[in-house]
Parts: C-alpha cells; structure tokens; sequence
C-alpha cells in the first residue's frame, strides 16, 4: 500500500461530504438564513461578540478545535495497523464529527451564542445543564492540562521553537490593530504582514538559538509550567480581536502550510506504508494501547474524528464571531474535514516507519525488547536528527521521526533531516498551544454561566473583575496540574470523558433538530451517531477501570477508577435523560393513531 492511495481517498470522500451532505445539512435540515442577526452583530461589545472573516473565523476556529488529537491519537492507533484508523477517521469524521461540530455551532448561533452546558438545560432540562456544567469544567481542565504538558515537553530546552512561538503573539497584535483600527477591513495586507512575521520567526528560530540571545527562550519544565498559564489567563481575559482571534489565525498559516507542505512530500516521494492492514493487537494486549481495537480505536484518535472539545468551541468562542449563517457550512462542517486530513497525514507519518522502529520509539525499552522485534532505519534517523528515539513513547517524537523521513526523502533534502525533526516539534506544539488559549477561555464562559446558575443575583460575573477572577482561576486549575505533572496519569480517563462529551453534545443536537425541523428523519443524522458514540464510550470506559485503573492497585490507580465511574455514571444520566425527552417529543410530534 502506497501513501498516495491513501491521501486520494480520503480527501475525494471528504470533498463528496462537504459539497452534498454538508450542503444538504445546513440548507435542509438547520436551513440558514443569511438575514438573520448573528449573535455577533446584535450584541456586538468589542471583547467577545464581534463579527469576523470568515476566512480569519475559519483560521481561529480550525486551530482552536486542532489539538494533540488529529496528530498523537493517529500515531498511537497505528498500533492496530494503518486500516483501522484510517477507516474510523473516515467514517467518524463525515458521519459523527463534522455534524456534531456544524449542529453544536448553528444550534449556538441561534440562540444568542449559548454555550453547551445552557444548551443542555434549554433542550433536555435544567439539572441536564448543570451535571453537564460540572461534567464540562472537569473535562476542560484536564484537557488543558493535558495538551499544555505536551506542549511544555516539546519546548523544554529547545529555544527554537520557543522563540518561533513567542513571535506569534506580538505578530498577532500587529495584525488584529492594522486589521481593526489602522486600514479597518484591510484582511490581506493584515494577513501577509502576520505571515511575514511568523515565516521571519521560523526562519530565524535557528540561528537565533545558537546566540546568546537564545538563551533568553532555552526555559526549563518548571518555567515553561508557570509561563502557559499565564499566557492562557491573558488571552482568556484580553479582547477576542486583540490576541486570541489573529494568533490563531496567524498559526493556521503555519498548521496548514506544514501540512499542505507534508503532503507535497508524500505526493513526490509516495512512501510505501509500512506497517500491515492490521496487526495482532487488534485483538488487544498491545504495547501502546492494551486494549482491543474496538471501542479503543475510536477513543485513541479523538478530535480526527469527533471530539467533545469541539462543542464546547463550537459553542463558546466560534458562535459570537459568526458574521452570517451560511458561514457556518466552511467554519463547522470544513474545519472538522480539514482536520481530519491532517488525522490522515500523521497516520501516514507513523506508517511509513517500519513497524520495530515505530514500536522501539513508542513503549519504553524494557518493554521493546520483549515484542520479538528489531530496530532498522533507527539508530540512522537518530545520528541524522542528533536526537535519541528510543523509548520516548506518547506519539509525538514517531510523529516527529515520520515526518522528517518523508521530507527529507525529497530530491535534496537529505540533509536536512534534523531541521525537519525539529521543525515538526515546534509545529506540533503550535498546533496544540493555539487549542490552550480558546479552552481556556472557552472554561471561562462556562464557569461565569455556572456561577450565575448558582447564584442568579450576581451580576458581576459578565463585567471585568468578573472576567479576571473567573479566568485566574480556571488557568490556575489546569496551571497547577501542569506543574506538578499528575494529568498524565489520568489522560486515558480524559479520552474517554472527551467521548462522552460528544455523546452529550449529539443528544443535545438531536433535540435541536426535532425541536426546530419537525422531523424525525432529520434527527437521526445526530442520533444515529450518539447511540454508537454513548456504547462505545462507555464501553472503554468500564474496560479502563477493569482492566487498566484497578490493577495497579495504587492510590493514583483507584483514584483515576473512581473518578471514571463518577464521570460515567453522570454521563449515563444526563443520557438516558436525553433520551427520554426525545422519545416524548417524538411522540409528541408523531402521536401514534389506533
């Protein structure tokens, strides 16, 4: 199987989906209507609500919902073989992720720019939104806290990529005042002046780290853990338009352009994939991910597919900026599409590795040296790259390493092996930093809604000492995980809590669309999908505990089940309640005559 094969097929199947389903479902089923006021016209107040490009929207959308997941969760799935990742991407991407991303996101814009925890309490009911709040708040944190760690691994040490990343943000302020106050509306001289600016940063980023001025950006674990949370806390809290908006805007330039510049590399090199269709472990017991290939598949590589994180953009940050309705087809439904092309690019990066390389990279070395397998091309890449592989499990160093094979594998680029390795690292930590800020601001939104739940006479929670507070203390909850390091005993928890969250989100959906079209066939494009989404998840979940959490029998271990089950058990309510109120409507809608 040849890496060309699989890149054609996806991106004919995906263009098929955007132009009929995608089509079908924002002018039949949710029927967009470009005269109708958008949330960020009507409450337009220069800090969250502000109308936006679509193309600058679609930027900060893509690279908000763009975390770890569309690059470690496919690298680790190759465990199971290239197809069964490669079918789920496709599939869950269509059917599951970019309809739950395009209903939470319309559904939100049509409501004053709710977020999914009011969503919840106005489609199933008001103790539905407020187990779903709390659901969510855990959710996020963790996240955060997640997806920081592994951009704090991947800048520990390395003043390159710290000083490529710092230069986006005052390129973004740059940008948001020339686009917005100096030649308002001005988005392509705005646009490739960031570009200049970010490309210069890239450039430099090298030679700038073997000065002495270098050393201003070579920052330890500890520093880079208390730096993030800060900078979470400012973009949280500063004006959508100054900072957080173009940054991400800004990066999807560099997201998209080492991707399209990937797939250059793979259409000129076309690499042979190679590791097998499928492996032993689909069966379970493998050295990555111990459990069987169904329902872990689908839980190991999240936001390629569906994600839960993406609601709660959809419905955070995204909805207020939405200039018109039938914007919302290329911000929802194609952002989600175009991530899972870069899903399919880091498949294709951990595949062309043979597999006792992939696998030497990926599990601790005692581990490696009971599979039966041997090292190949590795000691090679590790002398071109200067860096050691061995053992650096989590998916991000075999991301690296695949990647810099493929691209030095073009005419010439032989030599520069170690420039892509690194160059890789510092893309994969500006692809998950971009999803840092809007989560963080996003938690903001729902912890201030919870609090006035809580406590309906405060009104401060929308004026800015509410907005600092709340956000001080979100960034410090994900802060103080990071610092100490203990989110990365309980990330399995969060892809499955991650899951769970889209089961909630296309339950909420599904009451959306019955509510508003009147139609049972058009609810199941949701309910289809978080009936598989709500077994499946829960499935993992129980086999986590089982399998995974209780014999460790350690404190961390029993913790990790028993937040699980809580987290489960919740979930199944709010669920199951979901389900209640659509059977109702159901025959409500449809009464059934004898």
């Amino acid at each position: 199987m040849h890496a060309l094969t699989l890149i054609i097929t996806s991106l004919l199947v995906f263009a098929l989906a955007y132009r009929f389903y995608a089509k079908f479902i924002i002018a039949k089923v949710l029927v967009a209507d470009d005269r109708m006021k958008t949330p960020a016209h009507k409450f337009k107040d220069g800090r969250d609500y502000h109308p936006t490009n679509r193309y600058v929207l679609f930027g900060h959308h893509f690279a908000a919902i763009s975390g770890a997941g569309p690059l470690v969760g496919p690298v680790l799935a190759a465990q199971f073989g290239y197809l069964p990742g490669f079918l789920w991407i496709l599939i869950g991407a269509v059917l599951g992720g970019a309809v739950h991303d395009i209903v939470i996101l319309f559904a939100s814009v049509r409501t004053k720019g709710l977020s999914l925890t009011r969503l919840a309490r106005k489609n199933i009911s008001p103790v539905a939104g407020l187990i779903t709040g709390f659901a969510v708040i855990f959710i996020i944190v963790t996240a955060l806290a997640g997806l920081a760690l592994v951009v704090v691994n991947a800048l520990n040490e390395s003043s390159w990529a710290t000083f490529t990343i710092v230069i986006t943000i005052p390129a973004a302020l740059i940008v948001a005042l020339y686009m917005y106050k100096l030649r308002p509306g001005k988005i392509v001289e705005a646009s490739l002046i960031g570009v200049v600016i970010v490309i210069a940063g890239v450039v430099l980023g090298e030679p700038i780290s073997k000065t002495a001025f270098g050393n201003f950006f070579l920052l330890s674990k500890p520093a880079l853990s208390i730096i993030l949370p800060v900078y979470g806390f400012i973009a949280s809290t500063l004006p959508v338009w100054l900072l957080l908006c173009p940054r991400d805007y800004l990066s999807s330039y560099m997201k998209l352009g080492t991707i399209a510049l990937l797939a250059i590399g793979i259409f000129i090199v076309n690499p042979h994939i190679q590791m097998p269709a499928v492996t032993e472990y689909v069966k379970g017991g493998g050295p990555i991910i111990p459990g069987k290939v169904w329902p872990f598949v689908c839980i190991t590589i999240a936001c390629g597919a569906i994600s839960g994180f993406h609601s709660l953009v959809a419905s955070g940050t995204t909805p207020k900026m939405i200039n018109k309705e039938s914007d919302i087809r290329m911000i929802g439904f194609g952002a989600m599409l175009t991530e899972a092309v870069v899903s399919i690019m880091a498949l294709i990066a951990a595949t062309v590795l043979l597999p006792g390389d992939y696998f030497a990279i990926n599990v601790p070395v005692d581990i490696f040296s009971k599979l039966g397998l041997s090292t190949t091309h590795l000691a090679e890449i590790e002398r071109m790259t200067g860096e050691t592989l061995s053992g650096r499990a989590g998916g991000a160093v075999s991301l690296a390493a695949g990647m810099s094979v493929i691209l030095s594998a073009i005419p010439g680029m032989k030599h520069l092996m170690g420039y892509w390795y690194h160059f890789a690292i510092m893309f994969e930590a500006l692809f998950i930093l971009t999803t840092v800020d809007t989560g963080t601001r996003v938690a903001r939104y729902i912890f201030q809604e919870l609090i006035k739940s809580a406590r309906p006479r405060w009104r401060g929670g929308d004026k800015l000492p509410g907005i600092i507070l709340s956000g001080a203390i979100i960034s410090f909850l994900w802060g103080y995980l990071v610092y100490n390091g203990d989110i990365s005993t309980i990330w399995p928890m969060f892809g499955v809590a991650n899951q769970l969250l889209a089961t909630l989100a296309l339950s909420v959906g599904t009451l959306y669309i019955l509510r508003k079209t009147k139609k049972w066939r058009y609810g199941l494009i949701t309910f289809l999908p978080s009936i598989f989404m709500f077994v499946t998840t829960v499935v993992a979940g129980i086999l986590n505990v089982t399998d995974n959490y209780l014999p460790k029998h350690t404190f961390q271990g029993n913790l990790n089940a028993a937040l699980s089950v809580i987290m489960i058990a919740l979930v199944v309510v709010i669920f199951l309640e979901s389900l209640r109120k659509i059977y109702g409507l159901r025959r409500q809608l449809f009464p059934v005559h004898h």
